[in-house]
């Protein structure tokens, strides 16, 4: 006899289980690329003549940690979808605390030599397996706990939790650089923030351990899904993923995570002045989450999503260029940025698991979802920087508003889904 899995009984624990460890999860990951200015100067010698060499080859590590995050979408998914959600999160937790810790511990180049940053990569390829998988597994794990009329909302507290994450990280950053000397901080206060989220991976272990299970457990008694059946039997949904993510996945890393970068590298922003505009922003951009989610459960996916395609397609050039050298100005286009990038953010955990069925909806999402956002979103700051590098800072904005503009006619042929019961 078949069983199907009613949303869980106990909603608020459910949010609590998933946010908690996905804020751990994407603090850790946070923590370097809001420190990457520190940690090359540690880990990768200077080029000849050019301050830039070391900047790149530390974002370069933060897009390879980008390319393992489609393998940890493809295995941990797998593992979500055969094992279970809670099984594959509190894996993910684990793998994340670890990694985090081989950051915090990672040598120097000038006292371990090739060594440092062959730590400092392996560290990153687990930390992209960890996240990638975190993705998958608790995307599906929020939807499926909500219920009736609610998955938008749910939905929401992806991003929620992978902000007030990026919060802390920012926050964290931006207190040790204002408490430090220059001095302290390349020696020793950039390894502060990883130490921390080891320990704090411990804390979201213990939470997941006891939330509820939301695989049908009719699913457990079937014959388990082979690693590539959601692509082999679900090709057109897993494009679909791609082609809904990518120019949300560009907005996203360049908002949240390169912009104050790009501000110090082309308005001579101060680090600090940028850190703390990007910390005021993230926690607006949290509050926001909450309002897109219920806004997509009443009036539907589909306007949100084109509210932020059109928007970024066509701000995204004049929004960039109007950054200069204050405080304000960056603060107003990071505002201004984070209210359109929400029509994306606080929707996209629904929309992609309302396209795959129950039975492999984990590593359906997963993969696509992993890889696009390697492409895309961890090449943001290296192929700005690059822009930059090459004299032509200019065309960053306009490769933003190109690829928002591929996703948008992929939303206008998108069926609408907001109000279609979930496969369970």
């Amino acid at each position: 006899m078949t069983q199907t899995l009613a949303p869980a009984r106990r909603p608020v624990r459910q949010l609590l289980a998933a946010s908690v460890g996905n804020a751990v999860e994407w603090y850790d990951w946070y923590a370097y690329t809001f420190l990457a200015t520190y940690i090359a100067g540690q880990i990768f010698p200077k080029g000849s003549g050019n301050s830039l060499v070391p900047l790149l080859s530390t974002f370069a590590v933060f897009a390879v940690g980008f390319f393992m995050r489609p393998v940890g979408g493809l295995l941990m998914g797998a593992v979500a979808d055969r094992r279970g959600r809670r099984a594959a999160l509190t894996l993910t937790i684990l793998l994340m605390g670890g990694s985090s810790l081989l950051v915090g511990l990672t040598p120097t180049y000038a006292s371990a030599g090739v060594l440092a940053p062959v730590v400092l990569v392996t560290a990153r390829l687990l930390q992209g397996l960890s996240v990638g998988g975190e993705f998958a597994a608790s995307t599906t794990f929020l939807v499926e706990s909500a219920g009736p009329g609610r998955r938008g909302l749910f939905s929401s507290f992806q991003y929620v939790s992978t902000t007030t994450g990026q919060l802390a990280a920012s926050g964290i950053a931006a207190a040790l650089v204002a408490g430090l000397s220059e001095g302290a901080m390349e020696g020793w206060g950039w390894r502060v923030p990883f130490v921390v989220g080891a320990a704090l991976s411990l804390v979201g272990f213990w939470i997941r351990r006891g939330a509820q299970e939301t695989l049908a457990t009719d699913h457990a008694h079937k014959p388990r899904p082979g690693l590539f059946d959601a692509l082999r039997h679900h090709p057109r949904q897993s494009l679909l993923i791609c082609g809904i993510t990518a120019g949300g996945t560009i907005a996203y890393y360049t908002w949240t995570s390169y912009l104050p970068t790009y501000a110090e590298l082309n308005a001579g922003i101060a680090k600090s002045d940028a850190l703390l505009a990007g910390t005021i922003s993230l926690a607006f951009f949290a509050l926001l989450q909450p309002v897109g989610g219920l806004l997509s459960d009443r009036y539907g996916r589909k306007p949100l999503l084109l509210f932020f395609g059109i928007g970024f397609a066509l701000l995204s050039v004049p929004l960039l260029r109007a950054v200069n050298g204050s405080f304000t100005s960056l603060l107003l286009v990071q505002c201004a940025g984070m209210v359109l990038l929400t029509g994306f953010t606080s929707i996209s955990a629904a929309v992609n698991a309302e396209i795959f069925p129950a039975r492999v909806r984990a590593a359906g999402i997963g993969f696509p979802y992993s890889l696009t956002v390697a492409l895309f979103g961890g090449t943001a700051p290296y192929v700005g920087t690059l822009f930059k590098e090459l004299g032509r800072p200019g065309l960053f904005p306009w490769y933003v508003a190109a690829l928002c503009l591929v996703s948008t006619a992929v939303y206008f042929r998108l069926p609408e889904s907001a109000h279609k019961e979930l496969d369970r």
